[in-house]
């Protein structure tokens, strides 16, 4: 188990020590989607829905997820984030809502964790919002796209 840092030699889980790490800037960005039905995208673009501006809601749900994501994931230390940003876009053709979020600190871990909890539950805020007109909806494919700083440096998705 050496080469997974959550555990240590006798195999009992561990939060990493980063005490040694130097602080660098740190970006990761993740994404999401979400399928539905073509009326319940509608709704969500019209802004018709009847909870409300569902993509408000949900950018203000991934950012404040993000921001938690210490009290969700137990090994997860807790970061100060410097910035979070949260994307949306329609897709008429899946028909489906993406989500991308943005995660930034400069510190001795990285954010990739916030990021992709972010992502997580902005999708999981919007099934919440138009579960009332479209139970079958679908999240899936929720991934990291790119992480930079630290040591291991700059990774992107293929």
């Amino acid at each position: 188990m050496s080469d997974l840092t959550h555990f240590d030699e006798s195999g009992q889980a561990v939060m990493v020590d980063v005490a040694n790490k130097a602080d660098t800037r740190r970006v990761a960005v993740a994404c999401g989607r979400i399928r539905m039905l073509p009326d319940t995208l509608a709704r969500i673009v019209d802004g018709q829905a009847a909870k409300g501006d569902v993509l408000a809601v949900a950018r203000i749900a991934a950012i404040q997820a993000a921001k938690r994501t210490a009290e969700l994931i137990p090994l997860c230390h807790p970061v100060a984030l410097t910035r979070v940003t949260v994307d949306f876009e329609a897709e008429a053709a899946g028909p489906a809502v993406t989500c991308t979020v943005s995660a930034e600190t400069v510190g001795k871990t990285g954010v990739e964790m916030e990021a992709l909890t972010g992502a997580s539950v902005a999708l999981l805020t919007i099934y919440d919002m138009c579960k009332a007109i479209d139970r079958g909806m679908m999240i899936e494919s929720v991934r990291l796209k790119e992480k930079r700083g630290g040591k291991s440096g700059h990774w992107q998705a293929d």
